[in-house]
């Protein structure tokens, strides 16, 4: 079967374009022609649709006129005929692309979920009930879950909202990756979905150090005596990143006094007195300044040495503007202990990341994990489910809480038979429970039906 795996986005390191490329090997796998149609394919190889990317010129224009002030048009008419117009550009490329690729089933990432792109979404929903062809659409997150598109300005977009996130046609099957959108789909909209979680390839090549990745430490200016932590998702506010600062606070206290002792750590590396803790957060910035302005100074202000690494990370490994690029991977490599303290999350790639790299995790147990993941029986050092909001709109949780978290950590650390008990633990639950095989068994039936009806 021919199927094409579209987004706004294909090729980078953030949570769907990765998952995409699970999808895509897990279909290559079960015997099927896999392509990406995406706005832009950064290091992948994609059909390319400029229209389709979220931060398209126009689009830009479009979401600011919807959903902050109408300033570019006189009228809500002018307004939606423009955004017609463009939408009509897409859909035609979309049209032609199925037709010339001959696609049989087209899966959609959160282009009919957000409302990020409403032309994208009127176009898609157009061309799906202009061509019949089969559509499983993937939501991630639902347009009414994000204040930014609570208050449109005009009445046109409510509408656009409501019949095309996600539209409800025949030939769509929707998924989802937990059962609180299962439940919220439902009672929304009135639409069934199915549940598919995040998963990895937990039989694939284990992530290990060698001649590339032995001086990422190096070029981000880390010694080898140093303990790594990692956050590994892209930089935004609802990755609430403030919470791993605060732990990263008192873990320092921590190591500290282990470095009084001259304790060894897990790899059998002697913490010296030039020792530091070093939180290294990987992934793209995409939040406002004024956020990443916020974490900087908080970490200044708790003597935490957090270094943006981004530019030196990459999809995959490769040589650019004159230097060595690093992959994702090579990150976790290099880490001791990663942080994920996200205070929501659809399902969570990085979770996974880190169970795949063998590393232990610290977790906000945001809803979804308490809900959907919780009672798999991973052992990740907690953060609790309650956090509260400052003044300065950063995310707090309680310091027993934090302080406690941070000793957590600092016995792993030092444990070496605790660590590589933890981590093997989860490592093996991961394979058993959110392996490619665990994606096929549900991809299964879905290709099936739409193989019946063919």
């Amino acid at each position: 079967m021919n199927i094409a795996l579209a987004h706004f986005r294909v090729g980078e390191t953030d949570g769907v374009s990765l998952e995409m490329e699970k999808w895509r090997e897990a279909l290559i796998r079960m015997g099927h022609q896999v392509l990406f149609l995406a706005g832009s394919e950064g290091q992948a190889s994609a059909h390319v649709i400029p229209e389709l990317h979220y931060k398209h010129p126009m689009n830009e224009k479009f979401t600011f006129n919807a959903f902050d002030k109408q300033i570019d048009y006189e009228s809500e008419q002018e307004f939606a005929d423009d955004v017609m117009f463009f939408a009509k550009r897409m859909e035609d490329q979309l049209i032609d692309f199925i037709e010339m690729e001959q696609i049989e089933l087209l899966i959609a990432f959160n282009l009919l979920s957000l409302g990020w792109s409403l032309p994208a979404g009127i176009a898609l929903t157009t061309a799906l009930e202009k061509t019949g062809i089969p559509c499983a659409a993937f939501h991630n997150n639902f347009f009414w879950q994000r204040d930014n598109y609570s208050r449109p300005t005009c009445s046109i977009v409510n509408d656009w909202l409501e019949r095309f996130f996600p539209p409800d046609l025949s030939n769509v099957v929707h998924i989802v990756s937990n059962s609180l959108y299962q439940k919220e789909l439902k009672e929304r909209r009135h639409l069934n979905a199915v549940v598919i979680p995040n998963v990895f390839d937990f039989d694939g090549e284990s992530w290990t150090g060698d001649s590339y990745n032995a001086t990422l430490r190096q070029d981000i200016g880390v010694n080898e005596d140093d303990i790594v932590i990692l956050q590994a998702t892209r930089v935004t506010e609802r990755k609430t990143i403030e919470l791993g600062i605060d732990v990263v606070a008192q873990l320092q206290l921590r190591v500290e006094a282990l470095k009084r002792r001259k304790a060894t750590l897990y790899n059998g590396k002697q913490l010296s007195e030039r020792s530091r803790v070093v939180y290294v957060l990987a992934g793209m910035p995409e939040s406002s300044y004024e956020y990443t302005e916020k974490l900087r100074i908080k970490a200044e202000h708790l003597g935490i040495d957090m270094r943006y690494i981004s530019s030196k990370i990459s999809h995959s490994r490769t040589y650019s503007d004159g230097g060595k690029k690093y992959s994702l991977w090579d990150a976790y490599v290099i880490s001791d202990f990663v942080t994920f303290p996200s205070v929501v999350e659809g399902w969570g790639n990085q979770l996974l990341e880190a169970v795949y790299a063998r590393k232990p995790l610290l977790i906000y147990e945001y809803p979804v994990y308490k809900e959907d993941i919780r009672n798999y029986g991973f052992h990740f050092v907690s953060l609790g489910s309650s956090h509260r909001w400052m003044e300065d709109g950063l995310a707090s949780v309680d310091s027993p809480i934090v302080e406690a978290a941070a000793q957590q950590m600092a016995e792993l650390l030092a444990g070496a038979n605790q660590y590589m008990r933890t981590v093997q633990h989860n490592f093996q639950i991961g394979k058993t429970s959110f392996s490619f095989d665990s994606l096929h068994q549900l991809l299964k039936p879905l290709i099936e039906e739409v193989e019946k009806n063919d």
